[in-house]
């Protein structure tokens, strides 16, 4: 992603769902204007989900999403259904896209009742309109040809006003400071730091303090207390990335608020409260218990990495137990939860707030507790309270 770029988690997700040849490639080659997604008379040629970040007017950044066909077969159609299923966590709008030389059939009628039930906005489209007739009195449908390009503006149009856009923009930060607030962010740089950038809730946060007319300082941990004493005036707040937690405790002032980026990326989430909660669950924790700590995104580790590496060996040092973890990442993310007595989760970065929101609720259904890196390591360093006292989120 390019520093210009809007994240993909902050993109409106809209995802293209129909059977086999029914033509949803062909539509999202039209809408985006561009060959996308490769189309074939042969069935089953998407076989996983293809993203597109495009502006989609009036909508702004949105993310559009081709599936594999519903009615796959076999073994390894199951598993791109499985593909297909994932990407209903995340979508804001479906559309599905119906052969209109078929019409509806059981399979697409299954489809609708599960976004009936998953309360998921959604367009019915009916492709090939240049080679049948319409069909009338159909309610909420639209009639496009993907091979013509007719019907397009329409369906964009119809897409845009199923949506509904907040008016207000969700801060991470900016609304917790006033202008001219002196705002330090300690970013460690290891081996495990990418190299000759910042991450991204780094950018977003810098972003969004610039955004509300505050001033941020930037430093490393191993600068910190100097960077504190030089500062003509004492900052307002103090963020951190959440590894670096226990020393910039120490190094900053009492009456100086202290957070980090994965508290502040919780709470832009919606799941602050229940992250807070989930930490507790480490007082209970025996030999044995299962663990599973999930990253949003799939990069590449490191031998310093902080959920592979870090966050275990802390973990072991606090409960003084020896707990099984399991790792995930990027969509992979099991709807099975049972097993675990604790799930960790990374800041989301890279998801949008609907697919966090999946998850919390999954973990939530099934009795287990949900956590986030950084209010993990806050609680275990005895610093959590501290570190949301700026946020009134209760």
């Amino acid at each position: 992603m390019g520093l210009n770029d809007t994240p993909a988690g902050n993109r409106i997700q809209i995802g293209f769902f129909g059977k086999r040849n029914a033509g949803k490639s062909s539509l999202v080659n039209a809408i985006t204007g561009q060959n996308l997604a490769v189309v074939s008379e042969q069935k089953g040629t998407t076989t996983d989900p293809v993203y597109k970040a495009m502006e989609l007017l009036p909508l702004g950044p949105v993310m559009i999403i081709d599936t594999p066909g519903m009615d796959d077969e076999g073994e390894l159609g199951s598993l791109r259904i499985e593909k297909t299923k994932q990407v209903l966590r995340k979508i804001d709008i479906a559309v599905l896209v119906v052969d209109g030389t078929i019409g509806v059939t059981k399979t697409e009628e299954h489809f609708l009742d599960t976004l009936e039930k998953r309360k998921i906005p959604y367009i019915v489209v009916y492709n090939k309109a240049d080679l049948c007739r319409k069909r009338e009195g159909e309610v909420e449908v639209v009639w496009v040809s993907a091979a013509q390009r007719t019907g397009i503006q329409e369906l964009k149009e119809m897409i845009a006003h199923r949506i509904q856009v907040q008016d207000t923009r969700l801060q991470i930060v900016g609304d917790l400071l006033h202008p001219m607030d002196f705002v330090v962010l300690v970013i460690p740089i290891d081996s495990a730091a990418p190299k000759g950038r910042l991450i991204l809730p780094q950018q977003q946060v810098i972003r969004d303090i610039l955004e509300a007319g505050a001033v941020p300082v930037i430093t490393r941990d191993t600068e910190l207390k100097q960077t504190l004493e030089r500062l003509h005036q004492k900052p307002y707040m103090v963020i951190t990335d959440s590894q670096a937690f226990k020393q910039v405790a120490k190094d900053t002032p009492d009456d100086v608020y202290l957070t980090s980026f994965s508290i502040l990326m919780a709470r832009y989430k919606g799941f602050l409260d229940t992250a807070v909660k989930g930490a507790e669950m480490l007082e209970q924790i025996l030999d044995g218990d299962r663990i599973l700590i999930a990253e949003g995104c799939t990069h590449h580790r490191q031998c310093e990495d902080i959920g592979t590496v870090k966050l275990p060996a802390w973990i072991r040092q606090y409960t003084g137990k020896e707990p099984a973890f399991t790792f995930c990442s990027g969509t992979e993310f099991p709807e099975d939860l049972t097993e675990y007595r604790l799930v960790i989760h990374c800041g989301g970065c890279m998801l949008n707030e609907k697919e966090v929101q999946y998850r919390m609720h999954t973990a939530n259904a099934q009795g287990v507790p949900f956590t986030n890196y950084g209010t993990l390591i806050a609680y275990i360093n005895g610093i959590l309270q501290r570190s949301i006292e700026c946020i009134p989120f209760h």
